[in-house]
């Protein structure tokens, strides 16, 4: 029996996004076919949970590969993850995928959609390739590689291959797919955009009175700024610190900023609000997906960000949550990215560029004095993720992506 192969190293019970997402959408994929899973241990959010090597998963059958799960934020401890777990996932697709299955593979991590395609190319099958994100630009993009370098140079050399033998290349942004589309390799009509979707089972708006975690820090009288996800080098954490840096010297104590998540940033985050004083920053770790009600409703207007550089590179996914979660949105990104047209074209906030902590102090300021505008914004919100970014508009799309018929 042919089959749909979902192949990324996260999956659930690992509970970081990418695992989220991929397995919504093998489960949803398996409602009209036969859908498997190659995945490893959880490595992430959930690193220390071991699930079964086989199971299967409201309807989905999951193998998971071996590899180590070492401490990913250690760089020789997140190689050692890549080539152990990429090897065996090789192998595993090499000996379980069959002639008319198809496969779809996600880059997490980035060195496995190489892999994965050449297995499809040895066996036949077309794959489907998932951009989360684009690489190598955004380890240029983050400081992490030189736009010269040979790393840089032979991973784009491999994308001209990678790109030219999918079926389907797709992207999770809008800007992302102009931008794939002028790469080697890649043409428009193998090209399609699926965004993500809210997480509209596990999100829904609250009343502002009545949230545990604005009782828990004291905030219920603040208005509140919160920035909630991963706080790493892709993120420009430092305009928001710098914003709550001015609001303090000029002695505004209405607005208050929340910080809720993990990264690399945090430390450093940490360390300026101990030593710029600011009680006017709040800094909570990362909360399960189980709590997201909760803290994404622990504010008055959400913040999403990306450096500049980041356009068409990623998608911060926690956008649409914010949007199920009825929230205006201060998006720090720049002109064009996707995250800026979904604010702009529903109306729900503003965008300011990175780097640019001025702008940001504004928007926060018109935010906070024009309250009763943030009524309608959120009304705008909530209906923007039931309608255009929803699951079931996600699903139906990657249904016909990859034609998988009704049977």
């Amino acid at each position: 029996m042919n089959r749909i192969w979902v192949v990324g190293e996260p999956y659930a019970p690992e509970e970081n996004t990418t695992a989220y997402y991929l397995t919504q959408t093998a489960e949803g994929l398996a409602k009209k076919t036969p859908v498997a899973v190659l995945c490893g241990q959880p490595s992430y959010l959930s690193r220390g949970v071991r699930a079964p090597v086989t199971e299967n998963r409201n309807q989905v059958e999951v193998r998971r590969c071996r590899g180590t799960t070492l401490d990913k934020n250690i760089l020789a401890f997140r190689l050692s993850n890549m080539v152990t777990l990429g090897t065996s996932m090789f192998f595993n697709a090499l000996f379980r995928i069959r002639k008319g299955d198809k496969v779809l593979v996600v880059t997490a991590p980035p060195t496995l959609p190489f892999l994965i395609a050449l297995a499809c190319r040895i066996k036949r099958v077309p794959y489907y390739f998932l951009l989360h994100d684009k690489y190598p630009d955004i380890l240029v993009a983050t400081g992490n590689a030189s736009e010269g370098s040979i790393a840089v140079r032979l991973m784009k050399l491999l994308n001209k291959w990678l790109y030219g033998g999918a079926e389907k290349i797709i992207t999770v942004g809008r800007d992302m797919e102009e931008a794939v589309a002028l790469e080697p390799g890649a043409d428009s009509e193998r090209i399609v955009t699926i965004q993500n979707w809210a997480s509209l089972e596990e999100v829904s708006p609250t009343e502002r009175s009545e949230n545990e975690l604005l009782k828990e820090l004291g905030l219920l009288e603040k208005f509140v700024v919160l920035y909630a996800g991963n706080m790493g080098p892709p993120q420009d954490i430092e305009s928001i610190v710098q914003a709550a840096t001015k609001l303090k010297e000029d002695k505004n104590e209405d607005v208050h900023f929340l910080f809720v998540g993990a990264g690399a940033k945090k430390n450093w985050l940490e360390g300026k609000k101990e030593e710029l004083g600011l009680d006017n920053v709040s800094i909570v770790g990362p909360r399960p997906r189980t709590d997201q009600t909760n803290f994404l409703n622990a504010c008055d207007v959400a913040v999403v960000t990306l450096v500049e550089g980041m356009k068409a590179l990623a998608m911060p996914s926690r956008t649409y949550n914010f949007l199920a979660a009825a929230k205006p949105i201060i998006a720090i990104v720049e002109e064009g990215s996707e995250p800026a047209i979904v604010v702009e074209e529903e109306n729900v906030g503003w965008v300011v560029s990175p780097h640019d902590p001025e702008s940001l102090l504004k928007a926060i300021e018109h935010a906070s004095n024009l309250r009763g505008d943030l009524v309608e914004m959120s009304e705008r919100a909530l209906k923007a993720a039931r309608t255009k970014y929803s699951f079931e508009t996600a699903l139906a799309k990657y249904t016909d992506a990859m034609e998988v018929g009704d049977g």
